[in-house]
């Protein structure tokens, strides 16, 4: 491994922006995964490493794991505290960060959508959201996340590390808006998540078979075109004063109700 010092060594700079510039992101096809779970969890899900950074601190605690993310990297950098500080996104670094190759896992929608569970997220912004809603999809045994276009960049840190590793084995697809996907996968039954008092308490559906539960952004909800495409609208019954629920939340509990 070769030791990194100057915050000025192109890999630190391209790292930096990796973190901080979805454009760039999609440019490369490259993101960041931080922290040693999370990196060896991409390390077990076959992802394909290009770079890894450790401090010698973690090193030395952690030689075997850090060992074979180095041997499966392209390329391996000690760097000191001081230049991950600068590489990481988060308050207490453990010393470990891959840079990783875009996911080329996801197939065909047409190959798996037969006696499927998803949940599609229109225009999710919060990455801890977004990263809790696929840690929880994969906890439960959801088939697939459909996310759309204006959702938040899958391939956000926050994201990457709140899923706890989904993002490396939950499929996912892309989707340029919620009434075209299904309009072009009519045998998916639509769920509609609303707060509405006409819509049918969650706790009074069957899921279909094949069925797809969609949820909207944290502040606004599902646009009017979303709810308008779905089969049904379904809400989430509530005894307290809150209006409604986190989107996280939100999704957790359809998500369970989907596949209990």
């Amino acid at each position: 491994m070769l030791t990194l010092s100057s915050k000025d060594n192109i890999n630190i700079k391209n790292t930096v922006k990796l973190l901080n510039n979805a454009k760039f992101r999609r440019k490369t096809g490259l993101f960041v995964a931080e922290g040693l779970r999370v990196c060896y969890d991409a390390f077990l899900s076959g992802a394909d490493i290009d770079t890894v950074f450790a401090t010698q601190g973690a090193l030395d605690k952690h030689p075997e794991k850090i060992g074979e993310l180095c041997e499966k990297s392209d390329r391996a950098f000690i760097v000191t505290n001081e230049i991950f500080s600068h590489i990481s996104d988060t308050q207490t670094p453990q010393g470990v960060l891959c840079v990783i190759k875009t996911l080329d896992k996801v197939t065909e929608f047409d190959k798996i959508k037969n006696g499927g569970k998803f949940i599609a997220l229109e225009n999710i912004q919060d990455p801890n959201n977004l990263g809790t809603v696929l840690r929880t999809a994969e906890a439960f045994g959801v088939s697939a996340v459909v996310v759309t276009s204006d959702c938040c960049d899958i391939y956000n840190p926050k994201v990457v590390r709140g899923s706890m590793g989904a993002v490396f084995r939950l499929p996912f697809y892309t989707v340029s808006g919620i009434a075209q996907f299904l309009s072009e996968n009519p045998d998916l039954t639509s769920y509609a998540a609303v707060v509405d008092k006409d819509a049918e308490p969650i706790t009074n559906i069957s899921f279909a078979k094949s069925s797809v539960a969609v949820i909207g952004n944290e502040g606004n909800g599902l646009t009017e075109s979303a709810v308008n495409a779905c089969n049904h609208k379904i809400t989430i019954p509530m005894g307290g004063k809150a209006e409604s629920l986190n989107a996280s939340a939100a999704a957790s509990i359809i998500i369970w109700e989907m596949v209990k």
